[in-house]
C-alpha cells in the first residue's frame, strides 16, 4: 500500500459533477424566486375581494369537513376528491356493485357438543341448529364526472354493508342533483 495511485501520472485532478464557476451556489440554492424560500422575499398581496352571497339551498363550500366519505372518495361542498384528482359533483354518475358473498356453515364445536351430548340425551341434537354467518367479499362503487373515473373497494363486514353504501351513494347522488 505504499505505491503511489499509478493513475495520477500525467492527469488533471479529477472532480466529480458539473463544473461550475466559483462563487457560484449548488443547485440553485438560495433560490432567488420570489415568494419562495426566506420571509423577506414573499410577494406583496393585494387586498382581497368580498366573498359572494350563498344562496339559500346550495351545498356547502369547498373546504371543511366532507359532506360525505366512501371509501377514498371524499364529497365537498361543489366537488368530489378522489387521489386520481378532484371532479364536479355537478352531473357526476355513480354506480355500486355488490361483489360480496355471505356464507353460512354450522360451527365445529357445535358437531362436537351435539355429539357429546348424544349420547346422555336426545337434546344434544340441538346444537346442530347452530349456524354462524360469515361475509367476505367487497363492494365497488364508481364515479364518473367531468370525462374522468375513479373506482374504489369497499370490504363488505357484513351482509348490511351494501345497504349501507348505497345510502351513502344517494346522498351523494341527491347532492349532484341540486
Amino acid at each position: 500500500m505504499s505505491e503511489p495511485n499509478p493513475y495520477a501520472d500525467g492527469e488533471p485532478e479529477y472532480k466529480w459533477g458539473p463544473t461550475q464557476p466559483p462563487g457560484t451556489p449548488a443547485y440553485g440554492y438560495p433560490n432567488q424566486a420570489p415568494g419562495y424560500g426566506y420571509p423577506n422575499q414573499a410577494p406583496e398581496y393585494s387586498q382581497t375581494q368580498p366573498a359572494l352571497p350563498v344562496p339559500a339551498g346550495a351545498p356547502a363550500a369547498m373546504g371543511g369537513a366532507p359532506l360525505v366519505s366512501i371509501g377514498d372518495i371524499s364529497v365537498m361542498g361543489e366537488s368530489i376528491v378522489t387521489p386520481a384528482g378532484t371532479l364536479p359533483l355537478r352531473g357526476s354518475v355513480w354506480n355500486a356493485t355488490d361483489m360480496s358473498r355471505t356464507e353460512e356453515k354450522m360451527p365445529t364445536h357445535a358437531i362436537v357438543l351435539a355429539i357429546v351430548f348424544f349420547i346422555f340425551c336426545l337434546l344434544g341434537l340441538l346444537f346442530l341448529l347452530m349456524k354462524e354467518k360469515k361475509t367476505t367479499g367487497f363492494i365497488q362503487v364508481t364515479v364518473t364526472s367531468g370525462g374522468k373515473h375513479h373506482s374504489t373497494m369497499i370490504p363488505a363486514r357484513g351482509p348490511e354493508t351494501f345497504q349501507q353504501v348505497m345510502g351513502q351513494i344517494n346522498y351523494a347522488r341527491s347532492l349532484a342533483s341540486m
